[in-house]
């Protein structure tokens, strides 16, 4: 995967490959292409050059007019975001939807379940996050940052997607909110969950990992199981950020 922003090159052929039940941590300094990796793996950005193949289908691309890759099929790209998932870092819930409302909406939209349907699946996804039915009426706002991660995650789920995609989901919560997502994150993973996750928590990647990719100026700098990255760390500069990291 390649992308650019004119003449700057923030991925410079990052490729990744995720079987069913791993999870992937991408780890790495701010602006080393993490997130704008993520991103192009379900064409919330579109890359500059690249492939990607999901179950053995290969995503048909074409170029848009300013020459970026885009999904030939808009019901190809629709299906690619059912099977792939985004959590956000800022949690993007739609403010003017209740908590049920917010995991209902994609599965009747997208999926094309009934209101009943979409009620159970959601309900069901919420209390797996811990969200009880008192808050299942509340709008976002009335929740704290973890609550509102959590309905996120909840969300993702209830398209029961063949892998999920974690925007560096505990970074905008205050450090009392993180361990309650992360518990989350941790339970999905013991469940067989495929997952790609974007984080700075460098004890999850390192504890429930079964890849690590660290990122460096857009390419990978260093790659493997968790207890090789993080115990015998070949890259001066994986080991410069893990001594930052790993306080």
């Amino acid at each position: 995967m390649h992308k650019r922003y004119g003449e700057h090159e923030v991925l410079k052929g990052v490729s990744l490959q995720a079987n069913a039940g791993d999870v992937i941590s991408i780890i790495g300094s701010s602006g080393s292409g993490k997130s704008t990796f993520l991103r192009c793996i379900n064409f919330l950005e579109k890359p500059s050059e690249g492939s990607i193949v999901v179950n053995g289908q290969t995503i048909n691309l074409v170029r848009d007019k300013d020459g970026q890759l885009k999904v030939a099929d808009k019901n190809q790209l629709r299906l690619l975001r059912t099977r792939l998932t985004m959590v956000f870092q800022h949690f993007n819930l739609w403010s003017h939807m209740t908590v049920l409302e917010n995991v209902m909406e994609a599965p009747i939209q997208v999926l094309g379940l009934s209101k009943q349907e979409a009620r159970e699946r959601a309900v069901k996804y919420l209390a797996k996050v811990g969200i009880d039915e008192r808050a299942q009426g509340k709008y976002p706002v009335h929740l704290s940052g973890g609550q509102q991660q959590r309905v996120s995650i909840a969300r993702a789920l209830a398209m029961e997607p063949e892998v999920l995609l974690f925007d560096e989901p505990t970074s905008a919560l205050d450090p009392e909110l993180v361990g309650e997502v992360l518990r989350i994150m941790q339970q999905l993973a013991e469940e067989g969950k495929t997952m790609v996750v974007v984080t700075h928590e460098m004890g999850f990647a390192r504890h429930v990992s079964t890849h690590v990719i660290f990122l460096h100026q857009g390419k990978i700098e260093e790659e493997g199981a968790p207890e090789q990255l993080f115990g015998n760390p070949q890259s001066p500069r994986l080991q410069q950020f893990l001594k930052g990291s790993l306080k």
